[in-house]
């Protein structure tokens, strides 16, 4: 479609809602982890099928169940055998094998049925012989579906520091870097705890740049940090006074030598991992941006940036380089931001807390934001400890609120923007959806 054509009659086919929406969901199609689940297993098996060992499948995270289902599926029809394994998941769902065993843990916050997931996941580490294949298939939010304490550390006390942490505001990267420490099956104690058996990693990575040792607090790879290093990290952001001084204490026990440091990269257990194979948030964006030029967008822009830092604070800047764009014109970001909610008990999440600062910052800008739509959602399908997997606003969303009954602004300090984008009809609810690799946000001016 010539461009020109294109901006003058996108405005009279779709809305900017419907567009984004559109858009969205080319997004989610490419971030579904069955086929590169299928193609990671199939390039791990052994040519020769007369040699080959047993096969068991570890899934933790998000998208467990999805992975689980493709990796089973490759696995039978190449004749391989499945000798057992252990789905983590959201929820408990039909399990793809007899063998396999499904397990719900707790998310954002670890409780009583991630612990119940923890004991599972080790009964099954038991029953692994050296010398198998593992497929240890990793998502987000795995940290906490399968955290139980590490020995010396109380579950208490452990569901106190993942409380500070979700709230600190805190980037995914340093989160993980302090929470693995304590996990029993964090910081590449899974991968120790599964040798001499092969581990091979597949990876539906929801962290920006894709760092192996913070997906899903990096159960099988290295720990490349020592124990002085959490130890200064939490000093340098001020978690020291919040955190539970069992854990302190427990850090000083590993700096002088009482307690074990976590694996590092010259631990014999890493010599039976395979290569890992991981797939993240850029061809997500891509998949988003094909559609848009295929709908006639022009021009069609993947911020290089990642979004990242308060949410709040993105939210202003994505609206204003909204502003920028010229009708016809369509911007991808991913990335994750963070929400620094210290002790409020709010509801909402990163995506509808972004939305709710670009909406306010569309409503003051008046004639200058006319035609813009923007969308921030997880690919998830969960935003926060929410029902919604984001948000999807205009220069119009505030005028709304304020019809409701809210004040944008202070629902905006209060970090309570589930309510606010629900009263306006802002909220986007798409369920599960299987797969996990960080944010999108969308921005469309028509």
């Amino acid at each position: 479609m010539h461009a020109a054509l294109a901006r003058s009659s996108l405005p009279s086919i779709r809305s900017g809602a419907l567009t984004v929406r559109d858009l969205f969901a080319a997004s989610l199609i490419a971030a579904d982890p069955t086929a590169f689940t299928a193609r990671a297993v199939r390039l791990r098996l052994p040519a020769d099928r007369s040699t080959a060992r047993p096969n068991w499948i570890v899934a933790l995270g998000k998208a467990a169940h999805t992975m689980a289902r493709a990796a089973v599926h490759e696995l039978e029809q190449r004749n391989m055998a499945i000798a057992g394994g252990i789905i983590v998941g959201p929820i408990v769902s039909d399990v793809p094998h007899p063998s396999l065993l499904s397990v719900a843990g707790n998310h954002p916050l670890p409780g009583d049925r991630s612990f119940d997931a923890a004991r599972a996941l080790a009964e099954v580490c038991d029953r692994v012989p050296g010398g198998d294949r593992v497929f240890v298939l990793l998502s987000g939010g795995a940290s906490s579906l399968v955290a139980a304490p590490v020995d010396g550390v109380a579950a208490d006390d452990l569901v106190t520091l993942c409380d500070v942490l979700v709230r600190s505001g805190l980037d995914i990267g340093r989160v993980n870097a302090v929470r693995k420490r304590f996990l029993q099956w964090g910081a590449g104690r899974l991968g120790a705890r599964l040798a001499p058996a092969r581990v091979e990693l597949i990876v539906l990575s929801d962290v920006i740049g894709d760092n192996l040792a913070y997906i899903g607090s990096g159960p099988c790879v290295p720990d490349p940090s020592t124990a002085v290093d959490v130890r200064r990290l939490m000093d340098e952001t001020d978690l020291t006074e919040r955190v539970p001084q069992p854990l302190l204490r427990y850090l000083d026990d590993v700096m002088h030598g009482a307690r074990a440091e976590t694996p590092k990269s010259d631990s014999p257990a890493f010599l039976f991992a395979g290569v890992p194979a991981v797939q993240g948030n850029a061809g997500v964006l891509d998949a988003g941006a094909l559609r848009a030029r295929v709908l006639g967008f022009d021009p069609v822009v993947i911020v290089n940036e990642p979004l990242h830092g308060e949410a709040a604070l993105a939210g202003t800047r994505i609206a204003t380089a909204a502003m920028a764009l010229p009708r016809g014109g369509v911007a991808l970001w991913g990335g994750e931001t963070t929400v620094t909610m210290g002790a409020a008990p709010a509801t909402g999440g990163r995506c509808q807390e972004m939305m709710l600062s670009a909406a306010i910052a569309l409503a003051d800008a008046g004639p200058g934001a006319s035609g813009i739509t923007l969308l921030a959602a997880g690919t998830d399908g969960r935003d926060g400890p929410t029902d919604a997997a984001g948000a999807i606003v205009d220069a119009t969303t505030v005028a709304r609120m304020m019809e409701a009954g809210i004040e944008p602004l202070h629902a905006l300090h209060r970090h309570d923007s589930y309510e606010a984008l629900h009263l306006s009809g802002g909220l986007l609810k798409t369920g599960l959806t299987g797969t996990n690799v960080g944010d999108v946000v969308i921005a469309v001016r028509m």
